[in-house]
């Protein structure tokens, strides 16, 4: 699919079919939402670009790669793109961190803002959006919405699943922006849930259902 990787590394399918499962802890579900946004992580960086800089070792200088630029910002929405955020500053400690306050209205399944924080300087920045679920998409748009408001041009979005008219409503309205996903599922249900997906992250997160 255009503009959409899918992470198919055996780790990452292995901790996914055990966090389908209903069974599952809320203690065990967060861990290993946790787990999968640091292997997200590697696969989102891959391409970033690196410069070479002057390093001495113990036996000699020698020319090493360093990425290049200002640091990344790690933009989850919030609640439930949290559960991703310990993880990748495990991996790139340095990155900021904006964050994006939005819910879904049950009855429209818009999103609804309701808090808004990011590093002044965000629009030089590399910025990665995170929700374990694209769903209908409207979160991730806006989301993007706001934060191109705010002059950021180079954004990505990683998410744990994606349904095709999330995808399809998030490339139409913003397809500059590439989407990293561990599973595209079949479909969203009539009040916009992803099947087979596996629940709503957020309640299976904290335990609020």
């Amino acid at each position: 699919m255009d503009g959409v990787t899918v992470i198919d590394h055996p780790l990452v399918q292995h901790k996914l079919t055990l966090m389908r499962s209903k069974t599952r802890s809320t203690k065990d579900f967060r861990e290993l939402l946790n787990e999968i946004g640091m292997l997200i992580c590697y696969e989102i960086t891959r391409e970033l670009p690196t410069e070479m800089v002057e390093v001495e070792t113990p036996l000699a200088k020698t020319m090493q790669p360093r990425i290049e630029g200002k640091k990344l910002v790690f933009a989850p929405i919030l609640r439930a793109g949290m559960a991703f955020l310990e993880g990748m500053l495990n991996l790139i400690p340095s990155a900021r961190v904006a964050f994006i306050g939005l819910y879904r209205d049950h009855e429209t399944l818009e999103s609804i803002e309701y808090y808004f924080k990011a590093p002044e300087d965000v629009a030089d920045r590399l910025v990665i959006v995170m929700d374990p679920m694209l769903a209908t998409g409207n979160s991730a748009v806006a989301a993007i919405d706001k934060l191109k408001g705010r002059g950021v041009t180079n954004l990505r979005f990683m998410c744990l699943l994606a349904a095709p008219e999330g995808i399809k409503h998030l490339r139409a309205a913003h397809p500059d922006v590439h989407i990293w996903t561990d599973a595209i599922d079949s479909h969203l249900n009539s009040v916009g849930y992803i099947v087979p997906g596996l629940g709503d992250a957020g309640d299976r997160m904290f335990g609020t259902k």
